[in-house]
C-alpha cells in the first residue's frame, strides 16, 4: 500500500469527483463540441417494416441551395465500403449482409435508406424529407416465435425460415434422466419483455477526415472505441486502424447500446471524406426509438425437476431469442454465450439443459442491454420456483433457501467455477430485513381497505467479466500528478472517482492529483471498453498491476539515485525512504530523474509509467436477495410498489457510495421493465405503436418507493481488489422480485399468470378473466 498514516482511500464514500462540471453545467458532449466549418446530415428512414426499393430519386433534395450531397447505398457500393460485421462468439451462426444504407430492400421502420448532408440541420432534413422512394410493401413478422413458424414472411434469403442460429448448451441426457425420477415437475412461460433503451443523452458524433494523411477522427457518445474502431478499419473502410481516432467526450448514459457500431458512424466518416469537411449528426429521441438497438425481447419455456423433499434435480430451458432484422455487434451473444453463464442462479441444480433459436424479424436489432442476458436467465429460474412453491405449498422463501448454493467453490452445472458467496447469509439477512414476519398484519390492513396485497422474494446471480483481458497504463509527471489510462469506459458510473481512489491508495497520493484518461484510441493503448459489469474486476485489476509495475520501476531507480540496495527501500506516502535513515525521494522526483536518461541505470527507459495488459477470463459472482411487497387496487388495476428491500455481495466496495447508486439504478431500470416498459409493434404492419414517450413509459421518482440496500463485502480472489462488480446487479435482481410479488397479490383474485410488464390494463384483465373464469 502506498499510505501508511493517512486513512486508506479505497473503502470511503466519497463524493463523485466529476459531479462539479455535471451540476454547474461544465459537462462536455458531443453537442457541445465545436466544430468549426461542420456539415450536418440527416439519416432518410424506412416507413415501413418491410418493403422493397424500387427506386430512389435525390434529385428534389440535391436541388436545395445548401444541400451538399445525398448518398444512397449505391454511393458506398462505388466506394468499396463492407458490410456491417457481428462479433458475436456463437456458432454456428448465419449473418445476413448489413450495409449502412438499405440495399434493395427494407427489413424494419427506420432502417436507413439515404444520407443527406447540409449547411444545417433544419435544411438537411428538408432535403431528406423530399427524397422519393417507391417502396412496394411486403409482409411482415414483429414476433420471435411467430418468425419461426411455418409460411412466416421470409426476411432473408440467407436465413431460412428467419432462423440465425440454434444452440444447444448444458447436458441434455442427464436432464432427461434427472426429470424421468423426479417427484415433481413444473412448467413455466415467461416472456422477458423488449424495451426502449432510452439514456438521456443520444447517440451524436462528429466525423473528421484529414485528405494528407487520409485518417479519420470520430467523436462520438459511444463506448467500447476499440473495438468499434476495429470493425471500422477490418470491415468497413479496409484500413490500418492506426489510421482512425475514436474519442468521446462525456457521455450521458448508455446502458450497453452505445458499446455497437452503426450505420451513422460509417456514413459520417464516408461524407467527411467525400466532402472534405467535418460533418456532424445528433439523433432526436424519435430516431433513438427505431434506430437504436433495444433490449431483452426473450420468449422461454423452462421445466424444473424436483426429488419429493424439495431438492431441485435439474432444469431444462428452451429459448427463442428475437433479434430483429439484422444481427447487431453482439446481438446474439446475449441470449447465448451471457444468459449460460447464469443459467440456474444461485442455487445447486445437478443438471441444465439450454436450447436457444434466433430469430430475425422486422423489428429494431437487438443488443446488449443492461445486464444482457443475465436478467433472462434469473428471471427463468426465479419464476419457475416460485411455480414449484406454489405447486408444493412450500414457502418460496424456504424452498430457495433449501437449494442455495451453500459450499464454495462451486461448479455450476454450466461450468461456472463460483469462489465464494454468502448465498444462504443474503437470503436471511434480506427475509429479516424486510420484516416479512409482519408482513400477514401487513396484507390484513391493505385487505381491510379493499387493496390486494403481496410480497416477493428472489435471489439474483451475476456473471461479472465482459471481454476477457484488458489494459491499463499509469505515468507520474515531473509535478507528482499522476495520469491514469484505462480501456474501460465510463458513462455516467463515476470512473473518475473509483479509479482516482485506487490510485491514490496505492501511490500515497492525493485523489486530486490523479488525472483519468478514457475512451480516446490515440490516448488509450489498448481496451475492451465498458460492459458486463468488468470496469473495476478487470480495468481495476489492471490500474493495480499497472501501479505495481511503475512502482517496482520507480523503486530500481530510487535505489540507483540513492545508493541503496532495493530491500532497503520503505515506500509510503509517495516516497522511498532508506529504512533507518534520512534519505528519501519523492515519486515527483523520480518523474523528473527518469526523463533524463543520465540519471537511469543501466537498460531502464526514460519516463516513469507503465503500460500493462491484464490478461484473465476468470468471472466473478455478485449476489444477492431481494424483497418486494407490493399492493393493486383491484378495480384499476394500478400497482403501488410499497417497499424494497436488498442484500447485496459485491466483494470488496471501492466507494460504497458510488456502489449503492449503481444498484438503485439498475433496480429502478429493473422495475420499469416489470411494472412499465414495453415496445409494442402492429402484428400486420410492423410499425413501433410505442415509439415516443408519449406511448412508452419509463419509471419516474414517484413510481419507486425509498429503497432498503445492505450491501455485505465478501472480496473474491478473482482479482487484487477483491471485487465483484455491481453495474449490472440491480436491473437482473428487480423484475423477477416485483413480479413474485404482483402474482402473490393477484393469487386472491385467482391470477396465477402473467407476464411483464404488469401495467395496470394488464393486472385488469387478468384479474377480470380470473373472477369470469371462477
Amino acid at each position: 500500500m502506498g499510505n501508511s498514516d493517512r486513512e486508506t482511500m479505497i473503502g470511503r464514500p466519497l463524493r463523485r469527483l466529476e459531479d462539479g462540471r455535471f451540476l454547474t453545467g461544465h459537462g462536455r458532449y458531443v453537442d457541445d463540441v465545436g466544430a468549426p466549418g461542420s456539415l450536418h446530415g440527416f439519416v432518410l428512414r424506412s416507413p415501413h417494416a418491410h418493403a422493397v426499393i424500387k427506386a430512389i430519386d435525390i434529385a428534389p433534395a440535391m436541388a436545395l441551395a445548401g444541400v451538399r450531397a445525398a448518398y444512397t447505398h449505391a454511393d458506398l457500393a462505388a466506394a468499396g465500403l463492407g458490410d456491417m460485421p457481428c462479433m458475436a462468439a456463437v456458432t454456428p451462426l448465419i449473418v445476413p449482409p448489413r450495409p449502412a444504407l438499405a440495399r434493395e430492400r427494407v427489413r424494419h421502420v427506420g432502417d436507413p435508406v439515404a444520407f443527406v448532408v447540409a449547411d444545417d440541420p433544419s435544411l438537411a432534413r428538408e432535403a431528406a424529407e423530399r427524397i422519393a422512394v417507391d417502396y412496394g410493401i411486403l409482409d411482415a413478422v414483429v414476433d420471435g416465435e411467430a418468425a419461426l413458424a411455418a409460411g412466416a414472411p421470409a426476411i432473408w434469403a440467407e436465413a431460412p425460415g428467419n432462423l440465425a442460429f440454434h444452440v444447444k448448451r448444458g447436458d441434455a441426457g442427464a436432464v432427461a434422466e434427472a426429470f424421468a425420477r423426479a417427484a415433481h415437475v413444473v412448467e413455466v412461460e415467461v416472456m422477458n419483455n423488449r424495451v426502449v433503451v432510452a439514456p438521456l443523452e443520444p447517440r451524436a458524433a462528429i466525423a473528421r477526415h484529414d485528405a494528407a494523411s487520409d485518417s479519420f477522427d470520430l467523436e462520438l457518445t459511444g463506448q467500447g472505441l476499440h473495438g468499434i474502431r476495429r470493425q471500422l478499419a477490418e470491415f468497413i473502410f479496409r484500413m490500418p486502424p492506426e489510421r482512425i481516432r475514436l474519442h468521446a467526450p462525456d457521455v450521458g448514459g448508455g446502458f450497453g447500446m452505445k458499446n455497437f457500431l452503426y450505420p451513422e458512424w460509417i456514413l459520417l466518416l464516408y461524407a467527411a471524406r467525400a466532402l472534405g469537411q467535418p460533418v456532424r449528426w445528433t439523433a432526436d429521441r424519435g430516431e433513438e426509438f427505431v434506430a437504436g438497438t433495444q433490449g431483452r425481447d426473450i420468449a422461454a419455456r423452462a421445466r424444473l425437476a424436483l426429488d419429493g423433499s424439495g431438492r431441485f434435480l435439474a432444469l431444462d430451458v428452451a429459448m427463442v431469442a428475437n433479434l430483429g432484422a439484422y444481427l447487431s455487434g453482439n446481438g446474439p451473444g446475449a441470449s447465448v454465450v451471457a444468459a449460460s453463464t447464469a443459467q440456474g442462479g444461485v442455487y445447486d441444480i445437478p443438471a441444465i439443459a439450454v436450447d436457444v433459436r434466433g430469430a430475425l424479424t422486422n423489428t429494431v436489432p437487438v443488443d446488449a442491454y443492461r445486464g444482457a442476458g443475465k436478467p433472462e436467465a434469473n428471471y427463468i429460474v426465479e419464476r419457475c420456483i416460485e411455480a414449484a412453491a406454489r405447486q408444493l405449498g412450500r414457502d418460496p422463501a424456504d424452498l430457495r433457501r433449501q437449494n442455495l448454493i451453500a459450499v464454495f467453490p462451486h461448479r455450476t452445472a454450466m461450468g461456472m467455477a463460483i469462489d465464494s458467496g454468502g448465498f444462504v447469509a443474503n437470503l436471511d439477512a434480506a427475509v429479516e430485513r424486510a420484516d416479512t414476519a409482519g408482513f400477514p398484519a401487513r396484507r390484513r390492513l391493505a385487505e381491510a381497505q379493499g387493496r390486494l396485497r403481496g410480497i416477493g422474494v428472489a435471489c439474483f446471480l451475476e456473471t461479472s467479466r465482459g471481454a476477457p483481458n484488458e489494459g491499463a497504463e499509469v505515468r507520474v509527471a515531473a509535478d507528482g500528478s499522476v495520469t491514469v489510462a484505462v480501456g474501460t469506459e465510463s458513462n455516467g458510473q463515476g470512473h473518475e472517482t473509483a479509479f482516482a481512489q485506487i490510485a491514490a491508495d496505492r501511490l500515497g497520493v492525493a485523489v486530486s492529483a490523479v488525472r483519468y484518461v478514457q475512451a480516446d484510441t490515440r490516448e488509450v493503448k489498448s481496451g475492451a471498453g465498458h460492459g458486463g459489469a468488468r470496469s473495476m474486476h478487470m480495468g481495476g485489476a489492471a490500474v493495480v498491476k499497472a501501479i505495481d509495475a511503475t512502482l517496482a520501476k520507480a523503486r530500481e531507480l530510487a535505489a540507483h539515485l540513492l545508493q541503496a540496495s532495493e530491500d532497503e527501500l520503505v515506500f509510503a506516502d509517495g516516497r522511498f525512504v532508506v529504512r533507518g535513515s534520512d534519505r528519501t525521494v519523492s515519486l515527483a522526483t523520480l518523474a523528473r530523474s527518469a526523463d533524463d536518461p543520465a540519471n537511469l541505470p543501466d537498460g531502464m527507459t526514460k519516463g516513469l509509467g507503465v503500460h500493462v495488459m491484464n490478461m484473465t477470463d476468470v468471472f466473478t459472482f455478485p449476489s444477492g436477495c431481494h424483497v418486494a411487497e407490493v399492493e393493486i387496487d383491484p378495480e384499476t388495476g394500478a400497482v403501488e410498489l410499497a417497499r424494497y428491500t436488498a442484500v447485496d455481495d459485491y466483494g470488496r466496495l471501492i466507494n460504497p457510495l458510488l456502489t449503492e447508486g449503481q444498484v438503485q439504478g439498475g433496480v429502478a431500470q429493473g422495475i420499469g421493465q416489470a411494472m412499465l416498459e414495453h415496445t409494442v409493434y402492429d402484428p400486420a404492419s410492423g410499425q413501433l405503436l410505442s415509439g415516443s414517450l408519449m406511448d412508452y413509459a419509463m419509471p419516474r421518482a414517484d413510481d419507486l418507493p425509498l429503497f432498503d440496500i445492505e450491501l455485505v463485502e465478501r472480496p473474491t480472489a478473482a482479482n487484487p481488489l477483491g471485487v465483484k462488480g455491481s453495474g449490472q446487479a440491480g436491473c437482473i435482481a428487480a423484475p423477477q422480485t416485483v413480479m413474485a410479488a404482483i402474482l402473490d397479490a393477484l393469487r386472491a383474485a385467482g391470477v396465477e399468470a402473467l407476464d411483464m410488464p404488469a401495467t395496470p390494463e394488464r393486472v385488469w384483465q387478468a384479474i377480470a378473466k380470473a373472477g369470469i373464469a371462477r
